[in-house]
Order: structure tokens, then C-alpha cells, then sequence
């Protein structure tokens, strides 16, 4: 079958502003985590799961393309996101990337679910290794210990109960889309309501 250069063209930009309009949706659920520890595993099951349930879920490794710039990318889906999920690991705070999207959630105001997998909150430290200013340490101690004070999941990948920990993180992650959905009508509704009084 013999197709014309036009219809191949026409073709081809169809395709690509379906992937513009995809890539540039904004995640619902954005997953911090350190790749080492828990992207084929945690990380990559969480995105899938989510993904199944129709949400729209960022992870570096499916999210991203060759050629894109890392900061800028994970940037914006973090200040687009609506939820942060920060998976825990024992080389977590190894990761410079991983403590930077922390912080980033942490100051945007997201809600974030940490789920500590593998390690206890009190094995989590920032250390200086001497690759970090003075403010970036104190900035990503500050949020680390934000994220330790938080509600969160505990898995053990050795003992845990996998389909178990999967209701438990799409439990929590609905919940706390519910209520950022909600908290937005309520941030409309009291606009227009002061609107009206005028």
C-alpha cells in the first residue's frame, strides 16, 4: 500500500501532539524514590498500579525521554503533582536528585505520603559529603524531617505482604487526592463567595 508524503505527515503530527498532550498532562501522583533501591521494584510496581487504576503517575524512568533535562522536567511535574509519594530506602539520603525532589514537595506544599521501605524513619540522615552547600544540607535536612513527622507506610520487601502494601498506598494516595480535590472546590467556592458579597 502506497501512502502519500502528505497523509504521512499529517499522520506524524497527529501522533505527536497526542504525545504533547500526554507528557504535558499533570501527574496526579509524583514518586520520590532512589532508583538503586526501588525502581524495578516498589517504585516501578507503584506506577504501574497507579497507572492501572487510571491515574496519571510520574517516575523518571517511564515519565522521561532521552534528551530531556532532568531538573527541568522533574521539576515541573513536582510543581504541577497534586500528591508526592516519597519512597524511603536505606540509600535514600545517599541521593542527591532524591533529597532536591524532596525538598521541592516539601516547599511547594504538597501532600506527601512517605512510605519507608526497608529502613525506620530514624535511619534516615542527611550527611554531608562535601558535594552539597550549607543551605541545600540545611534545606534537605529540613524537609526529611518534615517527611519523618508525617503519617506514612512501612514495607519490609523481605516479609511484607505485597498486594497488601499496593491497597494500602492507592488507599492513601485516594485519600489524599479526594482531599486536595476538594480543598481546590473549597478554595473556588469561597472565591466566588466573596465575589457575590461585593
Amino acid at each position: 500500500m502506497q501512502r502519500s508524503p502528505a497523509l504521512v505527515r499529517k499522520i506524524l503530527r497527529q501522533g505527536s501532539n497526542q504525545l504533547q498532550t500526554v507528557n504535558s498532562r499533570p501527574c496526579d501522583v509524583f514518586i520520590n524514590h532512589r532508583g538503586i533501591d526501588t525502581k524495578r521494584t516498589v517504585a516501578g510496581l507503584l506506577f504501574y498500579h497507579f497507572s492501572q487504576l487510571r491515574l496519571h503517575p510520574f517516575l523518571d524512568s517511564k515519565n522521561m525521554k532521552p534528551g530531556d533535562k532532568l531538573f527541568d522536567e522533574i521539576d515541573e511535574a513536582i510543581r504541577k503533582c497534586k500528591v508526592g509519594l516519597a519512597v524511603f530506602s536505606p540509600q535514600y539520603c545517599e541521593s542527591y536528585f532524591c533529597l532536591h525532589e524532596l525538598a521541592l514537595l516539601m516547599e511547594s506544599k504538597k501532600r506527601v505520603i512517605p512510605v519507608f521501605c526497608n529502613v525506620k524513619p530514624s535511619q534516615l540522615r542527611v550527611r554531608d559529603n562535601g558535594t552539597c552547600s550549607p543551605v541545600e544540607l540545611q534545606r534537605f535536612s529540613w524537609a526529611l524531617e518534615e517527611a519523618k513527622y508525617t503519617v506514612g507506610l512501612t514495607f519490609d520487601s523481605s516479609k511484607g505482604d505485597w498486594s497488601e502494601f499496593l491497597r494500602d498506598a492507592s488507599d492513601a494516595v485516594m485519600q489524599n487526592l479526594l482531599e486536595v480535590e476538594g480543598e481546590g472546590a473549597y478554595k473556588i467556592d469561597r472565591k466566588y463567595d466573596f465575589q457575590d458579597q461585593c
